[in-house]
């Protein structure tokens, strides 16, 4: 066709050609994220389940397995022990059966006696009772359907009705791929993992905003041409900026996994992973999306 060989600058790839393929890969994993999620759950952290959690720094060198066998001893439940930075920073969660302030207080002074004949330093405790666990869960879920709602608003205003549906079901696709992936993997989710949702929603919508924007412009000036065409000359016109977009910040995540240690791990595996669901839904599966929901090729606002 002439136009396209005037319009077509830059990379020429036929996103669209797969985007069949693209939808069922991603309703595949988005049912299978809601299969690990309803059957295995999630791995939540004390912050949800309540436990105690103490940081101790050993003065001399010490063997993690040996110090996870003397502490199985204990008969205080769940324990886990990780390192954070230096071998000898060691993180003890203990996830008790009974989970109240006296059993926790308990467990807090049980694991300390233990430690007795080392030389450590006590770095920080705490302790989460059930309750609190339970109004963060509601909390953070709360937290994450209303800022789904916001941004639902927000396209809305901006765009057609059609690409507000079609950002909101990506931004969900997003969401429970996330949630999918810690509850396949059992990572730990606390609340560092929520607010990685969150920044993970709002990383998403600003990469589907620059491309609807993209798509909305082309729309405008050929009217000549099938919208599969519109959405590739649209994706291969903010490809640039998307793949920079995302490898710059998967750099940053990258050095941030290697060197911030444990405290941080939980947050920033999410990131990672979220930066790359994003990118690739905003590419096939927002994008697609519109084709189905029939967006308007005469909108001209």
């Amino acid at each position: 066709m002439p136009i396209l060989r005037i319009i077509k600058t830059g990379t020429d790839i036929k996103f669209m050609k797969i985007k069949r393929l693209t939808l069922f890969i991603s309703s595949f994993l988005f049912l299978l994220s809601l299969f690990s999620i309803f059957t295995k759950g999630l791995n939540l952290g004390i912050d949800f389940t309540g436990g105690s959690l103490i940081e101790v720094r050993f003065k001399e060198n010490i063997s993690l397995n040996n110090l996870r066998i003397k502490m199985n001893k204990l008969n205080l439940g769940e324990i886990q022990l990780q390192t954070i930075g230096s071998e000898n920073d060691v993180v003890i969660r203990a996830q008790d059966k009974i989970n109240d302030a006296s059993t926790q207080t308990k467990t807090i002074e049980v694991i300390k006696n233990s430690l007795k004949d080392k030389s450590v330093d006590y770095r920080r405790t705490e302790f989460v009772g059930p309750k609190v666990g339970g109004e963060l869960v509601n909390a953070g879920i709360i937290a994450v359907i209303f800022s789904l709602i916001g941004i639902l608003f927000y396209i809305w205003l901006r765009f057609q009705w059609n690409f507000a549906i079609g950002a909101i079901i990506a931004l969900i696709h997003d969401v429970i791929l996330t949630l999918g992936f810690f509850s396949v993997l059992q990572l730990e989710f606390n609340l560092a993992t929520v607010a990685a949702v969150l920044t993970i929603a709002g990383y998403s919508i600003n990469d589907t905003v620059v491309i609807y924007d993209r798509i909305r412009e082309t729309m405008r000036k050929y009217k000549q041409i099938t919208f599969d065409e519109i959405i590739n000359l649209s994706l291969n016109g903010t490809l640039s900026r998307t793949l920079m977009t995302s490898l710059t910040t998967l750099l940053a995540l990258t050095a941030l996994f290697i060197f911030g240690g444990v405290v941080i791990s939980s947050f920033i595996i999410a990131l990672i992973w979220g930066v790359i669901i994003g990118t690739y839904s905003s590419l096939y599966v927002a994008s697609p999306l519109l084709i189905f929901l029939k967006a308007d090729k005469r909108y001209n606002e």
